[in-house]
């Protein structure tokens, strides 16, 4: 009974580790096809006219590098941009930055409003009184702590007019005060990031990172506006997919841009995964179902386990290149050429939270509980 179960793992593993095997393969061919149209991108010449922007930006607590973030937005080198920034309440402790913000440039079209419309996922509530107020026909919204050089604009609104896009979305890379916050920056750019960059080239339409979505107001409108995605967890995901599925593909930019995640516990960062992971499983359920072949980790151990030397070094080496090219020369991030070595053991931490998405489908957000229903829709449990 033993060998005929030793040979069939030896197949499985030898099956399952290429397919891995192959998916390495082409996150580095998208992350080089990526790197090599950033700069045909960047040699290309500007739209002879740039549409007014309108930044819509959803504020909840003082994030770390927040001043700095939004510092970042109010410098752009754009023809004519305005910033709403929008808070469920005027005590809320980013008010006194954003405030101060106005101040300091008074020439900038910076609005703070107070939002009072309810929905499950409380930063679409915010997003909906926001564009109430908004002015101009191009819309970009993005996550409050992210951080943008002086020409984010300018090359989201070329990308979005020359390449006939329904919305154009931004990687990023992160920074972290703590080692467990390190550790999941390091996943972003190795593991959570190049996933994206592979979409695309394998027809994946309905994409859209939290990081940045910049999309023509008008084919919001289309879409239905943001109510319909009021009740979803992934509401970035969700209005990528209404946009993208009426008005053109999704464009992956060539401006990264980079995020705090402050000075998180491991505990906190288990979480953060967890609902991450039970929120792409409820979103994506068959692209769920397939993540274990990007993790080469889990099949580089068996291949050791079952004596397959030449697989598993094979798969090493492929997974250590991936970790560089993606995260480093793509992304330009240095932890992931520092780190590298420890891609494989990403891929087991990974697994674990793969697999524990599966024990439940609640998740805890801003302090609250949530069950995640179906396509990731957001039922509040009781406290």
């Amino acid at each position: 009974m033993d060998f005929p179960f030793r040979t069939l793992l030896t197949i499985a593993v030898y099956f399952l580790g290429f397919l891995a095997l192959a998916y390495q393969i082409v996150a580095i061919l998208a992350a080089l096809f990526y790197r090599l149209e950033s700069r045909l991108v960047r040699a290309r010449p500007e739209p002879a006219s740039l549409p007014a922007i309108s930044i819509l930006k959803p504020v909840r607590g003082l994030d770390s590098g927040f001043e700095h973030a939004i510092a970042g937005h109010a410098t752009q080198d754009y023809p004519e941009f305005e910033i709403l920034f929008g808070v469920h309440s005027l005590d809320d402790p980013a008010v006194p930055a954003i405030r101060a913000l106005i101040t300091a440039h008074p020439g900038v079209s910076i609005r703070l409003l107070e939002c009072k419309t309810a929905t499950p996922n409380g930063k679409v509530g915010v997003l909906i009184d926001l564009l109430k107020e908004a002015r101009h026909p191009v819309l970009v919204v993005n996550d409050s702590d992210i951080s943008v050089p002086p020409d984010y604009l300018r090359r989201l609104a070329a990308r979005l007019i020359m390449d006939k896009a329904g919305l154009v979305t931004c990687p990023y890379r992160a920074i972290a005060g703590s080692a467990a916050g390190v550790w999941e920056a390091f996943g972003i750019v190795v593991d959570f990031v190049p996933s994206a960059l592979v979409a695309p080239l394998v027809g994946v339409r309905e994409f859209g990172l939290g990081s940045t979505l910049c999309f023509r107001r008008g084919d919001l409108a289309r879409a239905g506006g943001f109510e319909p995605v009021a009740g979803f967890i992934a509401d970035d995901y969700q209005l990528a997919k209404r946009i993208t599925s009426l008005c053109g593909r999704a464009v992956i930019s060539e401006v990264v841009v980079q995020t705090d995640l402050s000075r998180p516990s491991w505990l906190n960062v288990w979480k953060h995964q967890l609902r991450w992971a039970r929120t792409i499983r409820a979103s994506r359920g068959g692209g769920f179902l397939g993540l274990p072949l990007t993790h080469a980790g889990v099949w580089i151990a068996l291949a050791f386990a079952c004596g397959l030397w030449s697989l598993a070094f094979t798969l090493l080496a492929a997974r250590l290149a991936m970790a560089i090219v993606c995260g480093f020369f793509a992304l330009e991030s240095l932890l992931a050429l520092l780190l590298s070595p420890l891609a494989p053991l990403w891929d087991l931490w990974a697994f674990a939270v793969w697999l524990c998405a599966f024990t439940g489908h609640t998740v805890e957000w801003r302090g609250q509980r949530f069950r995640l229903s179906q396509h990731g829709a957001l039922e509040r449990l009781n406290p």
